[in-house]
């Protein structure tokens, strides 16, 4: 009975954890400055998806991002405003696509060490940011093939301008990571799976 408690408790708050994560990301939606040729904003939203695999790790940020995209379909909670269906035909769906691989990079790189080994995860956390961040360019830069009339080397050099930017939002956001985790280190520890017991005989 306590067993199946805990797993009931586990799971209410993961559904809490990922709805948070949502609601933070949709709060981040009109925080954008457009530059550049092809008209790709820096945004502070981007950052707050490689955040959401950073602090929950790989399925609970996959699903936090997945969330939001869902919510996106009908309220206008993209980056700047808008709707999935109405950015989805445009040069900025690259980057809409890269979101969910994007935060389940990152989170997977950030909770692959041990749960309580500081060192593990500030490591796993800088690595799962840049991985989690060279998914969303190299998508995005897809999705400037085929959506903006561009060859891929020109449209991956056009994210030339938001890498210093990035790089900061990125040292952020692995800072407020590994502080989440020092601060609450059960929020790592309930995703590792707890060694068997050895089977023991019966008397």
């Amino acid at each position: 009975m306590p067993a199946m408690r805990t797993t009931r408790s586990n799971w209410l708050l993961d559904i809490v954890y990922i709805a948070v994560f949502a609601a933070l990301i949709i709060a981040f939606a009109f925080v954008a400055i457009p530059v550049g040729s092809a008209g790709v904003p820096i945004v502070a939203q981007n950052a707050v998806i490689i955040l959401a695999g950073l602090v929950l790790g790989p399925r609970r940020g996959l699903l936090a991002v997945l969330l939001f995209l869902l919510i996106s379909v009908a309220l206008p909670v993209l980056a700047g405003g808008g709707t999935l269906i109405a950015k989805g035909g445009g040069p900025t769906i690259g980057y809409l696509v890269s979101y969910p691989f994007s935060a389940l990079f990152a989170g997977a790189l950030a909770y692959a060490g041990p749960a309580r080994s500081r060192a593990a995860r500030l490591t796993g956390s800088i690595a799962g940011g840049v991985v989690g961040l060279l998914t969303q360019y190299l998508l995005g830069s897809l999705g400037l093939v085929a959506r903006g009339d561009l060859e891929f080397l020109p449209a991956l050099a056009s994210n030339a301008p938001f890498i210093v930017p990035d790089a900061l939002k990125i040292v952020v956001a692995v800072v407020i990571a590994v502080g989440v985790h020092a601060a609450f280190p059960k929020l790592v520890a309930a995703t590792k799976k707890p060694k068997a017991e050895p089977a023991t005989a019966a008397a």
